[in-house]
């Protein structure tokens, strides 16, 4: 992939601000409740990452003021005063009883809806990767080859398993940045484990097989700065989009004899949607993240080119501009309601009104 140079910032931006989280869940009706946290009249300033959890609470991070909670009565602002082991917030995640994770740059913290407990690593082996239903999934903040698995007990550090692609990688270049550092994890509808790295593509974890999509337009082994796979998505027909203009069928290689578990048989690659400008003569811009919505419509986010939503059909243009000029995007969100929330660089929290996108104001 031809990667712009300002890739190159957004991937030492990113290495300088993302953290590993603390979570928390929220015991409202509990008696013996812990009033921790500050009630406050406004959010602060330089939210970057909103986040509902199951009780549509919603979770705005700070980048350096820690996080904020609010219920759509009052906001409760909760800092390292309060437990939280950094206030830099680079990730929110919620596990399926309710817990919340913030990921911060100083460990991954658990909130069980009273106080913050930070969770202690633990060095795992190859027999620690299992694939269980409550197991949720860190990335590592240090960007180093590693991922965390939190069981309810322990969160076990493992390892990304070498392939020979890394390693004729690291190699050559043996200066560049870990190409086995994970920028993103996802679940699919069969709880497979997705895993996109920094240069060697994506690979799926199914709790037996470690199944690797090293195709060109989703590795980047060139010289020079790399975007990387920054966002996964398994789209209504069950196929897969990895930061490309194609599009990939999986098959489950779990029912596959051993001997035709090849990338032949793993999926399927296909063109799908082209340029986003309609341009016919240049590939698909490469985007960040993507989601989609409540109609299954997929919206996508590259650097800085505004928001676009393909329908199956058509692609729809949306820009995200201060003083008639795009501004720089990092991430797409939808939340429990469907609104779809935009992630900035410099401008905060954007929302969707319906027809364009909005600076987000409470």
């Amino acid at each position: 992939m031809n990667i712009p140079t300002v890739i190159f910032f957004l991937n030492i931006l990113t290495l300088l601000t993302s953290c590993n989280g603390q979570t928390t869940t929220q015991s409202e009706n509990s008696a013996n409740s812990t009033s921790i946290g500050d009630t406050v009249n406004e959010l602060g300033k330089d939210i970057a990452l909103v986040y509902q959890d199951k009780k549509d609470n919603y979770w705005f991070a700070s980048k350096n003021d820690g996080v904020y909670k609010y219920d759509e009565k009052k906001i409760i602002h909760f800092t390292t005063k309060d437990g939280l082991t950094s206030n830099s917030i680079g990730e929110i995640r919620e596990d399926k009883s309710g817990n919340i994770y913030f990921i911060t740059d100083n460990g991954i913290c658990q909130f069980n809806g009273t106080t913050f407990k930070t969770l202690k690593e633990k060095v795992g082996v190859d027999d620690d990767w299992k694939l269980n239903p409550n197991d949720i999934w860190f990335k590592s903040s240090e960007y180093d080859g590693f991922v965390y698995r939190y069981d309810g007990e322990n969160l076990l550090k493992l390892q990304v398993p070498k392939i020979k692609t890394g390693e004729e990688y690291i190699s050559k270049h043996p200066n560049y940045a870990n190409p086995y550092a994970i920028f993103c994890i996802y679940k699919d509808s069969k709880e497979n484990v997705w895993f996109g790295t920094a240069t060697l593509g994506a690979f799926r974890y199914n709790g037996k097989s470690f199944d690797w999509i090293t195709e060109d337009d989703v590795t980047e082994l060139h010289d020079g700065p790399a975007n990387g796979v920054r966002s996964i998505l398994e789209d209504k027909n069950g196929d897969f989009w990895f930061n490309s203009a194609y599009r990939y069928t999986i098959y489950d290689t779990n029912s596959m004899p051993n001997n035709q578990q090849d990338k032949s048989t793993f999926y399927k690659r296909t063109k799908s949607i082209g340029s986003l400008d309609g341009s016919k003569n240049n590939d698909f811009t490469e985007y960040l993240s993507i989601t989609k919505d409540n109609n299954n419509d997929l919206w996508f986010v590259p650097y800085d080119t505004g928001v676009w939503k393909y329908d199956g059909i058509k692609i729809t243009h949306y820009p995200v501009q201060i003083n008639s000029k795009e501004i720089k995007l990092f991430s797409i969100y939808k939340d429990n309601k469907g609104t779809l929330w935009l992630r900035t660089l410099e401008y905060g929290l954007w929302k969707f009104n319906g027809e364009a996108f909005v600076k987000f104001k409470m």
